[in-house]
């Protein structure tokens, strides 16, 4: 039984590890500047043709949107570089100061051809151009080289299509819920009880360290909107990207109100120290809001990150199950909270503030909202693409208008010549 438990537990970590990004990326870049390699030997004049495999190394990304305009950019780079070289061994050879000018007017022409983080490879290609002694002969085959690296770079990534990472990215979103969630428990159980100061302000900074996860899930979100992108396995890639992208700016308002509602307990455990923050009803009604909201919070994001229909509509139920009984506690709160500041008024400004608050969060994730939210998004993405498909079109018409205009004139010069030859 336990071999059993082991072999399975081992094909899990072999499934796992076959999707992982480190794990694609290096077998994807090691096969195709392997490729390369055998390309060049046979094409590329040079005893030991390593551009080949270096430019494929650098071309093939995770995805293939990041593979086509990395590799373009690249191609650009390295010619660019190359012209400068043959150039300068023209002119004045390879010296301490040409060296110098060659990488300066190397780097100014790379921001003039617009290869972004590729600028360096510019003056790397102009220097191992220069230090060789055939330099024109080594122009051109480097030159042919990394035609022959990007190709092959795009070549693995349409033959063996890049996996989508959207999976990936829903496990990070799910994962920030989470630690919202934990983050809101824990508020929660504190404002029922005796709150130090102390132990507020560092709620607070947690909250504030939740801005560093909402950037390593932008980073995973961004890596599946290019896998998305001219993926051939993929049909409703628009559909995904903006689900995913509005339920991610959800999330992020929430954490922001979340950071702010943190400083609402700070102020408050500051202003009633050494008293509870709230009344003993209160306080309990404080929790059972924030428990509630942090399980509406989770449910969000199942329903952000299912692709099943049925998976769907289900968390959809949830959700809306839950925020309809997180809005019937924020309504208690809210009499429990006047009843208070009729008592004491000494902080009635932080207790509006917190009802004000988790009233947001609330309004954020409601269903309906975020229906509205979705139909604009896809209304603007939409728009931008007929608009950008309208300037190709009114390209392509004057492209054709302007050979409409040159052919009379063609036909007019001939038949001049024709009537010119028939005297």
């Amino acid at each position: 039984m336990r071999d059993v438990r082991e072999w399975t537990a081992s094909v899990v970590r072999f499934v796992k590890l076959r999707r992982d990004p480190v794990v694609v990326q290096t077998l994807r870049s090691a096969a195709a500047a392997t490729i390369a390699y055998v390309v060049a030997l046979r094409l590329s004049p040079e005893a030991a043709p390593l551009t080949a495999p270096l430019t494929a190394l650098l071309v093939v990304q995770v995805t293939l949107y990041a593979t086509l305009t990395n590799g373009i950019r690249r191609v650009n780079a390295v010619v660019a570089g190359v012209l400068v070289a043959i150039a300068f061994s023209l002119l004045v050879g390879l010296t301490w100061w040409s060296l110098a000018l060659l990488i300066v007017a190397s780097l100014a022409v790379g921001r003039l051809v617009r290869v972004d983080e590729y600028v360096p490879e510019v003056a790397i290609s102009a220097m191992l151009v220069l230090g060789v002694t055939a330099v024109g002969d080594t122009a051109w085959a480097r030159i042919v080289e990394t035609l022959i690296g990007a190709v092959v770079g795009f070549g693995c990534n349409l033959l063996f299509a890049p996996p989508v990472w959207v999976d990936e990215a829903g496990e990070s979103i799910e994962g920030l819920a989470r630690r919202v969630r934990q983050l809101m428990l824990r508020m929660g159980e504190e404002a029922s009880g005796r709150t130090p100061v102390e132990r507020a302000t560092e709620r607070l900074h947690e909250a504030r360290r939740l801005d560093h996860d909402i950037v390593e899930v932008d980073a995973a979100l961004r890596q599946a909107e290019d896998s998305l992108r001219l993926n051939p396995r993929v049909s409703e890639g628009l559909l995904h990207r903006v689900v995913l992208r509005t339920g991610l700016d959800t999330l992020e308002i929430c954490t922001v109100v979340l950071r702010v509602l943190a400083r609402t307990f700070t102020d408050l455990a500051k202003e009633r120290d050494p008293e509870r923050l709230f009344a003993p009803a209160t306080g309990a009604a404080v929790e059972q809001l924030l428990s509630e909201i942090a399980d509406a919070v989770v449910s969000f994001a199942v329903l952000v990150t299912s692709h099943v229909t049925a998976s769907a509509e289900s968390a959809e139920s949830r959700l809306a199950a839950e925020l309809r009984q997180a809005a019937a506690t924020r309504d208690k709160l809210a009499q429990l909270l006047l009843e208070e500041v009729q008592r004491d008024a000494r902080t009635w400004q932080l207790y509006g503030a917190v009802l004000t608050e988790v009233n947001r969060i609330i309004d954020e994730m409601d269903t309906e909202h975020r229906s509205r939210r979705l139909f604009e998004e896809l209304d603007r993405t939409s728009r931008e693409q007929r608009e950008r498909l309208r300037r190709l079109t009114r390209v392509r018409e004057g492209l054709r208008d302007s050979d409409r205009l040159r052919v009379p004139d063609v036909l007019r010069r001939r038949r001049a010549g024709s009537d010119g030859r028939s005297d």
